[in-house]
């Protein structure tokens, strides 16, 4: 994994499993929703695979794509608001939100008499996130650019990753037309305790 100034790390790495993309970003209070929702949305843009209404974001002057689709959007609303609900109740202001892609495999159960569905991750995407409070107008302008330049990266490593072999080769085979054709996970963890 890779780590670059405070405000932003993003990263990929390739376990025996699946592929984990990672994307450490420092947020203050007053953006912390609206970037997590442009980040979750954006990585939703690059692996639903269905049609979609594309949207865009603009946070920071850094124009994130997005996905018009209200049950996506239902998702990532509710995804977000239990983060920052989940925030209230720590003194440590950090968490974790993940989106993590299935697929369905087929397993044989104890002497391969019987089979059963199991879902096996092939993708994951993990936003570490960590909120502060810059604490003068300086700080605050530097806090922007350093949050912005972050937006940017992650957008790149989004491109980079999703556009490459590996990140191609990991999409299982489509076989329905639905908005997202593998089952799809957002797990929020603050505080190390999984709230949803």
């Amino acid at each position: 994994m890779k780590r670059s100034s405070p405000g932003c790390s993003c990263a990929y790495a390739m376990n025996n499993a699946h592929a984990i993309v990672t994307i450490d970003i420092v947020l203050d209070r007053q953006n912390t929703c609206e970037i997590l929702r442009a980040l979750l949305h954006a990585i939703l843009f690059h692996r639903l695979f269905g049609t979609i209404k594309p949207q865009s974001f603009e946070v920071l002057d850094v124009t994130m794509p997005g996905v018009a689709d209200p049950t996506m959007e239902r998702l990532v609303d509710e995804k977000v608001d239990i983060f920052w609900k989940g925030l209230e109740n720590v003194a440590l202001k950090r968490g974790q939100i993940s989106v993590t892609f299935s697929k369905k495999d087929q397993r044989k159960a104890w002497l391969g008499i019987t089979t059963y569905e199991e879902e096996v991750a092939w993708e994951q995407w993990i936003i570490n996130a960590e909120i502060r409070q810059p604490k003068s107008d300086a700080e605050r302008q530097q806090f922007k650019q350093n949050l912005a330049a972050t937006l940017s990266k992650s957008l790149r490593t989004m491109l980079s990753h999703t556009s490459s072999e590996q990140g191609r080769g990991a999409v299982p085979p489509i076989t329905n037309s639905e908005v997202s054709p593998f089952p799809l996970k957002i797990s929020v963890q603050v505080g190390g305790v999984e709230l949803g």
